[in-house]
């Protein structure tokens, strides 16, 4: 039985191609992540995994320097 799920994150502060990367990168290292999308216009982050935990995906937005709002 899969447990893959997708969740959204509401990202402020990435305004280039640079931020996208860096916050795509921070998060595509947690356990479980399967897929990370980030789109700068829609200040949109949109992860797909296994058991992601939400505090990590929050935390690794965070580490990027950018905020998930709330």
């Amino acid at each position: 039985m899969s447990t893959t799920s997708e969740q959204a994150y509401t990202v402020q502060g990435m305004t280039c191609g640079h931020c996208e990367v860096s916050v795509r990168e921070e998060v595509e290292d947690l356990a479980g992540v399967e897929s990370v999308t980030a789109d700068r216009a829609a200040g949109r982050l949109t992860v797909r995994g296994n058991r992601v935990d939400d505090a990590a995906v929050r935390a690794a937005v965070e580490t990027a320097g950018y905020s998930v709002a709330a």
